[in-house]
């Protein structure tokens, strides 16, 4: 048996509208359509790549209860890969999870109908999947959820350190008893949606719901599973180096904020083999953010320093913010309106910030300048703009001659 293509992605999150507008075409936010054509990308590679399996670690929709729209735009994209007779596991994350326990998630409408080719990871186990290139073992570990646990006796009245605690015990355990399940023959996965210590954070505390358990990397680095496929965490990381097995968050697909304008998006192509499994990332074309930087203090033409500026960079079709440092005088030369004009060719403009540098006026103390002395005066005013000591010395010095010649 050959090595068995696996595609590996994350954090859809379709129903995110941040910096997008409705796209009259199709009456859905633009920047919803970003996120769906990410996943079209997704499918059309692991169709063109002949992917032997698929598997989505987590979180398909922004909220809990998506609209319609949304879930038949997801399933009409998973039924293309099973057209295709490729196999995917959906794995259920945070966003996909119910308020209670006893509702359904928003993927287990797959599982209801018992649809061919998919399988949903609703609880923790061990799933056999038949590929076209031999069976895959595919361990599944859902959000896991806090409040689950206070059901129990034991566990009501513990503060919520301590519960993350047990919930860290729990999960460690379950991953430990997976894994003595497997058959040594076969390649095995851990698909995971969870926070793993050593990670870095994304942008996803700006969309997180509740508050995460930390799961210890040592838990998941067990030469048992041939690749720990990550849900949850937006950032694209590898967290076991050159370690056996590989752990890695394939990332979200698109692009949430400017939190991430220099993070490359995108999933992971695994060559999975028992013992020796290799992977690459592949990127996607996700939505750019570009933030323009702009010091036009001093410019006798503000708007027209701007306007070089932006000319420098390549704002078309990307989500665009602008900050510009600039004196109090020049404030009334830079318009919105004209600003907005400049970055025509953006698809989006995210913001345009000001830092205004104002002269501070000086202090008086008690005195009203009419009670003050010449002499006086003129310190203030070399203080507030700030001469150096050995200036401001001559020039006292100067202005004594004046004065007593008057």
């Amino acid at each position: 048996m050959g090595k068995i293509h696996l595609l590996h992605f994350a954090d859809l999150h379709i129903g995110v509208e941040n910096y997008g507008r409705l796209d009259p075409r199709t009456g859905v936010n633009q920047r919803v359509l970003d996120f769906l054509l990410r996943l079209d990308e997704v499918v059309d590679y692991a169709i063109e790549h002949e992917a032997d399996l698929v598997v989505f670690a987590g979180d398909a929709y922004k909220t809990r209860d998506p609209n319609p729209t949304y879930q038949r735009a997801f399933a009409r994209r998973i039924k293309r890969l099973t057209d295709a007779d490729i196999p995917i596991l959906l794995l259920v994350g945070n966003h996909d999870l119910p308020t209670m326990p006893q509702r359904a998630s928003s993927v287990d409408i797959f599982h209801t109908l018992d649809v061919p080719n998919v399988t949903v990871g609703r609880t923790e186990q061990v799933h056999r999947i038949e590929t076209r290139r031999g069976p895959v073992q595919v361990a599944t570990v859902p959000y896991p959820v806090r409040q689950r646990l206070l059901v129990h006796e034991d566990y009501q009245g513990l503060p919520i350190e301590e519960l993350d605690r047990a919930l860290q015990r729990i999960v460690t355990e379950n991953v430990r008893s997976m894994a003595a399940q497997l058959d040594p023959e076969i390649p095995a996965v851990l698909v995971a949606h969870l926070t793993v210590s050593d990670a870095v954070f994304g942008s996803e505390r700006s969309v997180m719901i509740g508050r995460d358990a930390v799961i210890l990397r040592s838990a998941l680095a067990d030469p048992a599973w041939d690749y720990v496929a990550l849900g949850h965490i937006h950032k694209h990381q590898s967290l076991n180096d050159d370690g056996y097995p590989p752990i890695v968050y394939s990332g979200s697909l698109e692009r949430i904020d400017f939190g991430e304008e220099k993070e490359p998006k995108g999933f992971c192509w695994v060559e999975l083999a028992r013992g020796e499994t290799t992977w690459q990332f592949v990127e996607v074309n996700a939505r750019r953010f570009v933030t323009i930087e702009a010091d036009v203090r001093g410019a006798e033409d503000p708007l027209a320093a701007l306007e070089r500026a932006i000319a420098a960079r390549d704002v078309r079709d990307a989500v665009v913010r602008v900050i510009l440092r600039l004196e109090a005088e020049q404030e009334p030369l830079l318009r919105d309106r004209q600003i907005r004009a400049l970055l025509k060719e953006a698809a989006f403009v995210g913001g345009i910030g000001r830092e205004v540098e104002r002269t501070a006026r000086v202090r008086l103390g008690n005195l009203a300048p009419e009670e003050m002395t010449p002499r006086q005066l003129l310190e203030r005013y070399l203080d507030a703009k700030k001469t150096p000591p050995e200036r401001k010395k001559a020039l006292l010095a100067c202005a004594e001659e004046i004065w007593g010649d008057a």
